[in-house]
């Protein structure tokens, strides 16, 4: 079975009502190329977390720990998405895994393997970036049934 990109474009296009995307949010075959790279990326995370021998019981302590940037919504939804969004970009983490690695600094490796992986974890899931007007309004669409 082959099929074409334009194929997969237009069976994926959120050209039906059911995956119409609201202005501003990302739906159809887009959405989901972005949710299958969150995925790639916790695969790679823990791939090379796995082949580096770092401890699993660290893995599991720490994998929630950018969810705590959810607390800066107390402070409103601007502080909010931009503590959330700030905790959920690749840029940091991957600085920080490489510091790790180059630096023989195996606690920050890890910590940075962590991240990475809870990043695509929630990506994958579509939980996406934050937009300030609401917790649920997210780059990869809103969250929640609508």
């Amino acid at each position: 079975m082959t099929a074409s990109i334009s194929q997969i474009e237009l069976t994926a296009s959120p050209a039906s009502s059911a995956s119409r995307a609201e202005p501003g949010f990302v739906a159809g075959g887009v959405r989901l190329v972005l949710r299958l790279e969150g995925f790639a990326a916790f695969a790679a995370a823990l791939a090379f977390y796995a082949h580096a021998g770092l401890s699993w019981p660290s893995f599991a302590l720490l994998f929630f720990t950018p969810d705590l940037a959810m607390l800066a919504y107390f402070a409103g939804p601007r502080v909010g998405a931009a503590a959330y969004n700030l905790a959920h970009t690749h840029a940091l983490a991957l600085a920080l895994t490489l510091v790790g690695f180059f630096a023989d600094l195996p606690f920050a490796a890890a910590s940075g393997l962590i991240w990475i992986a809870h990043i695509g974890f929630d990506r994958a899931l579509g939980y996406g970036l934050k937009y300030p007007t609401a917790f649920g309004d997210t780059h990869l669409g809103r969250l929640g049934w609508r």
